[in-house]
């Protein structure tokens, strides 16, 4: 669990395998190892990459699946990132089928409509005082 979680981490944070071994002061096959499931790092280096992913060493161990910071649990972040994503990758698929630029649209389009609709019903449920002035 924890090689899957210290990838995935480290593809969300857009990082390399360098530069986490940079930060935590080892060798890029050093931390390549701990992806791949070949060592384990010590305790001293799972506290840097809790501190560097502003997670738990409980997630990164795979004993507590929830998200960890406020950032990854806003959709609204979520959907930035998302856009991005989709607008900044070639060779993209669906189905199995390449996607074309305005497929790429459609479904950022249609994310958006879902976010917009999202937020709308949301609303109702926010408390008063918790509300924007605008809102």
């Amino acid at each position: 669990m924890l090689n899957v979680r210290l990838k995935t981490l480290r593809k969300n944070a857009k990082k390399t395998q360098q530069e986490i071994a940079d930060y935590l002061g080892i060798t890029r096959s050093a931390y390549t190892a701990y992806e791949i499931n070949r060592r384990s790092p010590d305790h001293e280096t799972l506290n840097k990459l809790a501190e560097f992913y502003d997670v738990s060493i409980d997630y990164l161990m795979g004993r507590d699946n929830s998200k960890l910071t406020k950032d990854e649990r806003d959709i609204a972040k979520q959907l930035i990132l998302f856009r991005e994503e989709i607008e900044n990758s070639d060779g993209l698929a669906f189905d199995g089928e390449p996607m074309s630029d305005e497929a790429k649209e459609s479904l950022i389009e249609s994310m958006e409509h879902i976010f917009r609709q999202t937020q709308r019903i949301n609303k109702k449920y926010i408390p008063k005082k918790y509300r924007d002035d605008d809102e």
